[in-house]
């Protein structure tokens, strides 16, 4: 904790020059577009010197021009104010161009670590995290990383180029009057640098405020059946309005911190200028210094406070980018507890049998499995029932390491699945849940998900297995048909059997299913048991079942009871021993 302090005291007392491993690394993508940032640096010298010019040209305009009256003057300086600007439009354009294409690249890069890292990490993660919070962070935090990218690096590149040019020109014209005119500019980085800590923390805040309201967007848009359903779109609406009224206070809070800073500049140049313009102004009656001399340092002082005003708004951009920064990579930083060996071991071909031995497996510090032992024949049916909560689903996610045991171990072949690739292991497995999982995209890139390198034939074959072929024709487009997001356009039955037809297309040796019927009405089910029956021959299978009817043929069953294996053995086995299975069977069989 106080190291997090001295931390925190640190970044805001010296904010740009506190950099971290996380900030480096921003910056070696930002080294990867060298050869654009070169070009982006040749464009702001150019702008930074027609800057200069534009400062120094007025000198001549208005002693060669108004005073000496010189033709030539009045035909030569408007041609080459105009080659100034051109040459400053050029520059500008291609300074915006390629600094704009790095910011591009290194937001592409940056939401590809970060949706790659996300993907990788665990089953576990994801019940820590919201998919609403987790969707901000890709979107929202990245595009403010982007506005601090092409900001910083213009800013730094522009007005580095115009702050040295114009320093020299007013040397140049009048050391006297420049030191003068510079004495004052200490004066804004103190609060610059001070509001830059108060905007930091404030960004941060804001960005989480963001990924709350996106949190909230995703839960009510994906529940709006239920929300309706219960007439609870009022209160919806006061929870919304509520969550938008926190950010609206934290955005004004934020624009408040960021708006002072401008004025404090305009106060501090207004000072300089003063300066200058009194001692100027006594030169030039003097007769020590001319009319165009000193209109040309005095616009030259203008022109350079412009560039120092824009430090405020730098140091805003940055100060925001870097609070993003910490919470994208909080992400990409984050270690996954389900690890590959160092020496994976290939898995054996052909049928697989499962051994749990003594397995324990606890969400924190609450205990969910205790002490599972299970041995599971290749090619055989494992039935698991009992009640919710029980542990049923969890017995299924420790084989394809959702999760990772607490204690004990679980072999394949008998070997534990730990000296396995992750990839491997679950190359090995097939699932099949209560909740059809399916994407907004064609029915037969929804089956190819099992296997992208089947043939149409290959699909085909599945589909008719799982008895989806028929229904799947009858569409207009048949296989080429968007089924919506999750399968919005498709029933209950379809789309299990969708499912049913990808976990047959991966013809992997090991199948689990999660209550894969227990959400479909009796005519539904008996299409997907028949689809099921075809998936499930010649693999090992773990059936969790709600209705204990479709399991009686079933190997072995399993009663599972807070975290137990009460009872273990075939349907009538357990039958006769008249206990919990007895219990269960009677209680839920007959309703279903």
């Amino acid at each position: 904790m106080l190291l997090k302090q001295e931390r925190e005291n640190r970044v805001g007392l010296f904010p740009s020059w506190q950099i971290e491993e996380r900030h480096r690394r921003i910056l070696a993508l930002i080294r990867e577009n060298t050869g654009r940032l070169i070009l982006a640096g040749l464009c702001s010298l150019l702008v930074g010197l027609t800057t200069t010019a534009m400062g120094y040209l007025i000198k001549p305009v208005i002693d060669d021009i108004f005073v000496s009256k010189s033709s030539t003057g009045l035909v030569m300086l408007p041609f080459a104010i105009m080659f100034v600007f051109l040459f400053r439009g050029l520059g500008q354009y291609g300074q915006q161009f390629f600094l704009s294409f790095v910011g591009e690249d290194v937001i592409r890069q940056l939401r590809n670590q970060l949706y790659d890292r996300i993907q990788d990490l665990p089953i576990s993660f994801f019940q820590k995290e919201r998919t609403g919070v987790l969707i901000s962070r890709i979107t929202n935090d990245v595009t403010m990383l982007k506005t601090m990218v092409s900001t910083a690096v213009s800013g730094v590149l522009q007005d580095t180029f115009s702050i040295i040019g114009l320093t020299a020109v007013i040397f140049h014209l009048n050391w006297r009057m420049a030191i003068l005119a510079l004495i004052v500019l200490p004066l804004a980085f103190f609060p610059i640098f001070k509001l830059g800590r108060r905007v930091r923390k404030i960004s941060k805040s804001c960005q989480t405020a963001i990924a709350e309201l996106t949190a909230f967007l995703h839960e009510t848009l994906a529940g709006t059946k239920i929300v309706k359903a219960f007439g609870m779109e009022g209160h919806e609406k006061k929870r919304f309005f509520t969550k938008t009224g926190e950010l609206f206070k934290l955005e004004i809070k934020s624009v408040r911190v960021r708006a002072i800073s401008s004025p404090l500049m305009e106060i501090i140049s207004g000072i300089g200028i003063a300066f200058v313009i009194w001692f100027g102004g006594w030169e030039v009656l003097r007769g020590e210094t001319t009319a165009g001399e000193f209109l040309s340092f005095l616009s030259c002082v203008i022109l350079l406070y412009g560039p120092v005003k824009k430090l405020s708004h730098l140091n805003n951009s940055i100060q925001q980018g870097l609070a993003a920064t910490d919470r994208i990579y909080d992400v990409i930083e984050t270690q996954s507890d389900i690890r590959d060996p160092d020496n994976p071991r290939p898995i054996p071909q052909g049928t697989h049998s499962i051994h749990f031995k003594d397995v324990r497996f606890s969400y924190g510090e609450k205990p969910v499995l205790q002490g599972i032992d299970l041995a599971i024949k290749g090619g055989s049916v494992l039935a698991l029932v009992g009640m919710s909560g029980g542990g049923k689903t969890t017995i299924a996610n420790l084989i394809p390491r959702f999760f990772d045991v607490s204690g004990g171990s679980i072999c394949l072949d008998g070997i534990d699945i730990r000296q396995f690739k992750v990839d491997d292991l679950r190359k090995q497995i097939a699932i099949v849940t209560q909740e059809p999982i399916l994407f907004n995209e064609t029915v037969r890139e929804n089956i190819l998900y099992g296997n992208p390198q089947a043939p149409d034939q290959a699909i085909r074959s599945a589909a008719q297995a799982a008895y989806a072929h028929d229904f799947i024709e009858r569409f207009p487009r048949g296989y080429d048909t968007v089924i919506g997001e999750l399968g919005g356009r498709l029933s209950g039955g379809e789309k299990q059997r969708l499912c049913i037809a990808r976990a047959l297309l991966k013809d992997a040796p090991i199948l689990i299913l999660d209550e894969a019927t227990s959400a479909l009405d009796a005519e539904a089910e008996g299409i997907v048991q028949k689809a099921l029956e075809n998936l499930m021959r010649g693999r090992t299978t773990i059936v969790i079942a709600h209705r204990l009817s479709t399991i009686a043929g079933a190997d072995q069953i399993a009663v599972v009871v807070d975290g137990r294996i009460i009872e273990i053995g075939t349907h009538s086995d357990l039958m006769v021993r008249n206990g919990e299975y007895t219990k269960l069977y009677e209680r839920i069989s007959p309703v279903n």
